[in-house]
């Protein structure tokens, strides 16, 4: 049995972390774990990446967390050694699969979900953390959690590392000609975006979808909405404006046809006038005009 599961098996009882400088690990795990270290993110461009990939995230799968999780900047709990060496630091942006997204969580901790970890770990890197993140991080995702895929991503997205968990050992993941990703747990490719987010012109990254397709923010989502709206509007405009243009037209037509039809009625009454004039004569010459010449 691994101590995570040794967890699992004990009750839960209300504990405050400031009594938890105990020898033996106690019978009951705390509720009122730290969920914020107080320190803050290295940069816009940290703080931004991680809200940027989650909304993204939510908005690919229909915008709601119903059957997945994703925290940003949220510490996960997994050990009574942890706990006791006050271990607080947790990932950047993680992915949940199949659990109850909707439910308000402040922290992770695997004793509250049903001993699930990770699945999908991202770590923005910098210059105080990449040796960390590269090194105690990443085993600890590897041996620990076995969380099936570890991304790390360098300020500006100049640089993307990828692993992926094969019998129970991480993999480097080959990156495709564009240096991108391929995430086969999120069915998405990590990669790179510049441009505007949160007011703050960056290198930012950002998920794919398997045919080379930006996922889009919610915003961004909704701004292609309106624009397609607008088109379809203006389209239909259009096809109002040439629907009435032929109508016009048509009448046009019609009033042509009407007058062409009024003028040989005309030319037809004034010839059967001449005609009848003509016949006036020739009986007036004692002619009949009806005797067959």
């Amino acid at each position: 049995m691994n101590e995570s599961q040794a967890v699992l098996e004990e009750p839960a009882v209300q504990r405050s972390i400031a009594d938890m400088d105990w020898v033996d690990p106690p019978s009951l795990p705390p509720t009122d774990l730290p969920y914020d270290d107080g320190e803050p993110m290295e940069s816009p461009w940290h703080v931004g990446s991680g809200t940027l990939l989650k909304a993204s995230y939510i908005e690919a799968r229909g915008g709601k967390m119903d059957d997945f999780y994703v925290g940003v900047n949220m510490f996960v709990y997994y050990s009574w050694q942890q706990v006791r060496n006050k271990d607080f630091k947790g990932p950047d942006v993680y992915f949940v699969h199949d659990v109850d997204g909707q439910r308000r969580r402040l922290y992770w901790a695997t004793w509250d979900e049903a001993g699930r970890y990770p699945d999908v770990i991202i770590e923005f890197l910098s210059e105080s953390t990449e040796k960390e993140d590269l090194g105690n991080k990443k085993q600890i995702y590897e041996r620990t959690f076995q969380a099936a895929e570890y991304f790390c991503v360098a300020p500006e997205a100049e640089r993307l590392l990828g692993w992926r968990l094969v019998e129970r050992a991480y993999t480097p993941i080959t990156p495709n000609e564009k240096g991108w990703l391929w995430s086969k747990e999120l069915n998405l490719w990590l990669g790179s975006w510049q441009g505007t987010y949160l007011g703050e012109e960056h290198t930012w990254p950002r998920f794919y979808k398997a045919d080379g397709s930006l996922v889009l923010l919610p915003e961004e989502a909704a701004a292609q909405r309106a624009e397609a709206a607008k088109q379809q509007a203006e389209a239909a405009k259009q096809q109002a404006e040439a629907a009435k243009q032929q109508a016009e037209a048509a009448k046009q037509r019609a009033e042509a046809e009407a007058q062409r039809a009024e003028v040989e009625a005309q030319r037809a009454a004034t010839e059967a006038q001449r005609a009848e004039r003509f016949a006036a004569r020739l009986r007036a010459l004692g002619i009949d005009p009806d005797q067959d010449m």
